[in-house]
């Protein structure tokens, strides 16, 4: 029976489990550190228990950083017909993959 938890890092929420790898939004540490997490909510996989903080629990879920890299290049166009007005610019989001070691 393993646990769900609802976690909130770089002001958004994010479903785990135990084991899982997500990527998250970049976290300023290196590769191996450990992090902690706020938990909004655990649950069972067979949902007998619920626990739903009101906004927190005041649990934490730990995890450790996998990886630190940059995502795909994206395109950002402005443009306006008739004026001759195109701008083209790029960006690569910073990313953290994060692997959920323990759910409170």
């Amino acid at each position: 029976m393993s646990k769900i938890a609802v976690i909130k890092s770089g002001g958004k929420q994010y479903k785990v489990k135990e084991g899982q790898i997500i990527k998250l939004e970049k976290i300023d540490k290196k590769e191996g550190a450990k992090v902690t997490f706020d938990t909004l909510l655990i649950a069972s996989t067979d949902a007998k228990e619920v626990n739903i903080g009101k906004p927190g629990l005041g649990k934490k879920t730990e995890g450790k950083i996998v990886e630190q890299g940059k995502d795909k290049k994206i395109s950002v166009i402005k443009f306006k017909s008739k004026t001759r007005y195109l701008r083209n610019k790029g960006h690569r989001q910073l990313f953290s993959k994060v692997e959920i070691k323990k759910i409170a």
